[in-house]
């Protein structure tokens, strides 16, 4: 019950608050990385900041869920998971409202998706789908124009598992 009232406040004061300024130390991402039998090997939390600080990707895109081209800023999934010497294995990714999808960690290429922290220049509030949302460059293949690449879009992102 405490967990579940905690995690409401930060959903409540994001939403008022927005991405920027005071919750640039928050803690946004949390990635876990599970041993093979499903035991915790490393948990990282990462900040705005922290996702900052790491190399920025960016594409131009439209999206199904959006009007018009979007452009999109922020830190490719295949190097973040590079960073976390993840190289196999599946991807769980868990927004703030604990929804959750399987991400093939083969999804995970340059040029691929990435963890969004920007969207036309700006920060997202989780009314936007931010704070963080994985957005794939579904202008630049066919192949992510499907139901399963959609799906794995996820917005609100706080979590990501990654298991084998």
């Amino acid at each position: 019950m405490i967990a579940v009232l905690k995690r409401m406040v930060m959903i409540v004061a994001i939403v008022f608050a927005g991405v920027g300024g005071a919750h640039a130390g928050a803690t946004l991402l949390q990635v876990d990385v599970l041993n093979d039998d499903g035991s915790l090997r490393e948990s990282h939390s990462y900040t705005l900041d922290d996702l900052r600080a790491v190399s920025a990707e960016g594409f131009e895109t439209n999206t199904i869920w959006t009007e018009g081209v979007q452009q999109f800023k922020g830190v490719a999934l295949s190097t973040l998971l590079e960073q976390l010497n993840v190289s196999g294995g599946q991807l769980q990714a868990v927004a703030i409202n604990d929804y959750s999808v399987t991400i093939p960690i083969t999804d995970a290429i340059a040029g691929g998706p990435i963890v969004a922290y920007e969207r036309n220049g700006a920060s997202m509030s989780v009314r936007n789908k931010g704070p963080l949302w994985i957005v794939y460059p579904y202008d630049r293949d066919p192949s992510y124009q499907t139901e399963a690449v959609y799906s794995r879009s996820i917005w609100q992102l706080e979590k990501i598992i990654v298991s084998k």
